[in-house]
């Protein structure tokens, strides 16, 4: 303690202490502010820079950016292309139609669509969509917001706790009849109601496009700020020229309702396709569907903070799809329609075709493919109507007869079975107690030698069969026993082979869809012992069945001297000029090889001769010496093939399928044709396969040759 006191003391005493000499230490606070502020400033810059890149350099960039996220790009239909007949006449067309057009807000509730419905309904007039049903009338009620409550109200505790698709449906159940018992007014607002709710978001779809009045267009214009989402347009209605006898081969387009089929839905969307798209569904409208769609038109949706539609402009009016020019000429075809339907009337006249199913004719050019003509007419048991049926000639198929000869002949030369133009004796082959034979020797009187040649000519069946028989190895002696079924190796292959060289019980590669191959029924669905001969049957056009086309396609293999060319019915793609008329070519469909028939031009040359002789002849059992007068030189085999059916009283009927191939001119043809009338009845000694087959021709040559 006193020690601390005397220091105190001694402090006092002594006093203050002299100052030192100032230190100066610099100080680091001015140094860090600045730089701080040069940071600061260096980052400023570099924003003002960047400020100005965006603004001067890629300020388009920028507008279009949010631009985009408030204007929406919606796509709308656009006409399909034409199809033209090969003089350059219109087959097909576009009508266009004046049309209101709704398109679906984003955030639009099924309580907003009722109500434009209601609205829209009063201003113009919709008619009824007979296809309303309960479940799109209780759709309409529910929309509501009051009924949906009612509804609700009356769902179970179970049904409270579904997901949300399953409590809606759930609540359309509760609807009751009365509560959908409309008016004929809310009948007309529930189909716009339909129409309206049927759009996806952001999407266009038509509310009325047909019979709308100019005072409509007004009207819905006017009222547009009180409409939401629905505008004017123009819609188009694919139409058939009046006149044209193609209408089936041309076939149909969907309907905006119909939109794309659910088989081939998958496959549309993935090529840009929206489901409510119209697409080709049948024939050329379906075959050539990404040719003639169209490129379409452009809308830009323009859409406020609440993602509702503010304002609608087409900037892109759409593109016609590019056209079709046929190879068929419309007057030729009219010309082989009339044939047809004069013909085919005397035999309905007369009872001859009292069972027939109908009459068939195709007419190819043997040099390029190309179809000249196809005309069908379709005939019903007991009735005296024609039914225009041009796609008959390639989806039915029939017993063709002796015409499918040369493709016999052909198996036995490329299976080394025939030699040449080999002589064989015409006489009844008799398999057991079963007797088979040409037309003109059934008993065996009139047993002659034959060359391949001459056995065209007369169209002997028993030539034919004994090339069957030597394919399984065995030479012809009367009374011989042919092999069962199974085994009889691969001589059914072997024919058949042969035969789809020419076309025949083959697809011919038709650019149509649907086309049928006829019918080959396999040894595995025969009986092995009783079905034996089917085989010699089939040799001389018994047994298999083919169409129209395969007919045609194989009259013009022989016509060219064996090359087998795909037939064709569009000769070229084209694209519009200025009007939207035919344009320029855009590509032409060249011919196409398929196969050349395994036959040397010697072997060809005696298939050739025996068509020609079969008209220009001099022996007296010529099968179409009634072509011989027609205006071109014309070569052909004709075919009758026995067809009995056991009508409605259990009477066997006893018919037969009068059919021809023919073409011409003989030496360098421009026409092969081929005409199929099955299950005529009666006195057919007038042949009239041949005499269509000749008017046929004629027509050709009036037209082109003359």
């Amino acid at each position: 303690m006193k020690n601390l006191k005397d220091k105190v003391v001694q402090g006092i005493r002594k006093g203050p202490e002299e100052p030192k000499a100032k230190s100066y230490r610099k100080s680091h606070v001015p140094f860090r502010l600045n730089f701080l502020f040069f940071i600061i400033f260096a980052l400023f810059v570099s924003l003002i820079v960047q400020l100005g890149y965006l603004q001067i350099v890629n300020g388009d960039n920028i507008e279009q950016q949010l631009k985009a996220s408030s204007v929406v790009e919606v796509k709308g239909s656009a006409p399909r292309g034409m199809i033209y007949d090969a003089s350059g006449k219109a087959l097909v067309e576009n009508q266009a139609n004046a049309a209101i057009t709704f398109t679906r807000g984003n955030k639009m509730t099924a309580q907003d669509l009722l109500e434009t419905a209601k609205k829209l309904s009063e201003l113009i007039e919709v008619p009824v969509d007979k296809n309303l049903s309960d479940r799109d009338l209780k759709d309409f009620w529910l929309a509501d917001e009051d009924n949906l409550e009612a509804a609700t109200d009356r769902l179970s505790d179970e049904e409270r706790s579904l997901g949300t698709s399953e409590q809606y449906a759930a609540t359309v159940e509760k609807v009751t009849e009365d509560e959908i018992n409309f008016s004929d007014a809310e009948l007309e607002a529930a189909t716009i109601f339909k129409r309206m709710n049927s759009a996806q978001s952001l999407s266009t779809v038509f509310i009325k496009t047909s019979d709308v009045s100019d005072r409509e267009l007004a009207i819905v214009a006017e009222n547009m700020v009180d409409l939401p989402g629905i505008s004017t347009g123009t819609d188009w209605t694919r139409k058939i020229v009046e006149g044209s006898s193609l209408a089936s081969l041309i076939g149909t387009v969907t309907s905006e309702e119909q939109g794309i089929p659910e088989e081939v839905l998958d496959e549309f969307l993935e090529k840009g396709y929206a489901r409510n798209d119209r697409v080709g569904r049948s024939y050329l409208e379906q075959q050539y569907e990404e040719v003639l769609q169209g490129t379409k038109s452009i809308s830009e949706i323009s859409l406020d903070n609440n993602n509702n539609i503010e304002s609608q402009k087409e900037t892109f009016a759409g593109a016609k799809g590019d056209n079709l020019v046929l190879t068929l000429d419309a007057e030729f075809q009219a010309k082989v329609d009339k044939i047809l339907q004069d013909n085919f009337q005397k035999l309905i006249d007369s009872g001859a075709a009292e069972y027939s199913p109908g009459v068939y004719a195709v007419a190819l050019n043997p040099k390029t493919g190309g179809v000249l003509s196809m005309s069908g007419y379709h005939h019903d048991t007991g009735s005296n109507e024609l039914q225009e049926n041009a796609i008959g000639t390639f989806i039915n198929s029939f017993v063709p007869g002796s015409v499918v000869k040369a493709g016999t002949l052909a198996a036995g030369w490329e299976n080394g079975v025939l030699n040449g133009n080999e002589v064989l004796l015409d006489q009844p082959i008799r398999i057991g107690s079963d007797v088979k034979a040409s037309i003109f020797n059934p008993t065996g009187a009139n047993n002659r030698n034959l060359s391949a040649e001459q056995a065209l000519e007369v169209s002997s069946n028993s030539y034919m069969m004994q090339v069957a028989l030597r394919l399984m190895g065995i030479n012809y002696q009367s009374g011989i026993s042919i092999p069962t079924v199974d085994r009889q190796g691969d001589v059914y292959e072997k024919l058949r082979s042969s035969f789809a060289s020419f076309g025949m019980g083959t697809e011919t590669g038709i650019d149509l869809p649907g086309e049928a191959t006829g019918i080959s029924t396999s040894i595995d669905n025969m009986d092995p012992v009783s079905d034996g001969g089917k085989i010699l049957d089939l040799a001389f056009g018994q047994f298999d069945t083919y169409t129209t086309l395969q007919l045609a396609q194989y009259a013009a293999t022989v016509a060219n001297g064996g090359k087998r060319l795909q037939p064709h019915i569009v000769d070229g793609i084209y694209g519009n000029d200025e009007t939207g008329g035919l344009g320029s070519l855009i590509e032409e469909i060249e011919p196409t090889v398929l196969n050349e028939v395994g036959l040397t031009d010697a072997q060809m040359q005696i298939v050739q001769n025996g068509f020609y002789d079969a008209v220009h002849g001099t022996d007296a059992w010529a099968t179409a010496k009634g072509l011989a007068s027609a205006k071109m030189e014309v070569s052909a085999k004709t075919g009758t093939a026995e067809t009995p059916i056991v009508d409605s009283n259990g009477n066997t009927v006893s018919l037969v399928n009068l059919n021809i191939v023919a073409y011409g001119p003989s030496s360098d043809a421009d026409i092969a044709i081929a005409i199929v009338m099955p299950q005529l009845k009666g006195d057919t000694d007038t042949h009239p396969n041949i005499q269509i087959a000749k008017e046929i021709m004629d027509a050709y040559y009036d037209l082109y040759m003359k």
